[in-house]
């Protein structure tokens, strides 16, 4: 069993930066995928950058050029570095991480982005 404990959202102006962090459990962390998604109100969760067990990321088009994932074996971590925010980053950020067909996800943070 994996838990994942995200912190580091809040209220930031438009042009800002946060870094969000994920803090994960489990032995086998090293070897498992992880990646950042976010919910608006009324919308559906979309993915915002992923990072695979072999440190290739990939991010969403929205967010290309402000964003970077990045993941921290020893210490069992993923933090997303958000520059440049814009009022439409506003959204629940969540944290997600698996291994084959088990996937995880942490409750998530709140990120608001005033204009």
């Amino acid at each position: 069993q994996v838990q994942l404990v995200e912190s580091g959202g809040g209220l930031v102006q438009a042009g800002g930066s946060l870094r969000l962090s994920c803090a994960a459990s489990g032995s086998m962390f090293f070897s498992m995928y992880a990646g950042w998604y976010r919910q608006a109100p009324g919308k559906q969760r979309e993915m915002v950058a992923t990072i695979s067990s072999l440190f290739t990321t990939n991010y969403a088009d929205s967010v290309k050029g402000r964003f970077t994932i990045s993941k921290d074996n020893a210490n069992k971590m993923v933090y997303l570095q958000m520059n440049s925010l814009k009022p439409e980053d506003t959204a629940v950020y969540y944290c997600n991480a698996g291994l084959r067909t088990q996937t995880y996800w942490g409750q998530g943070t709140q990120v608001t982005v005033s204009s």
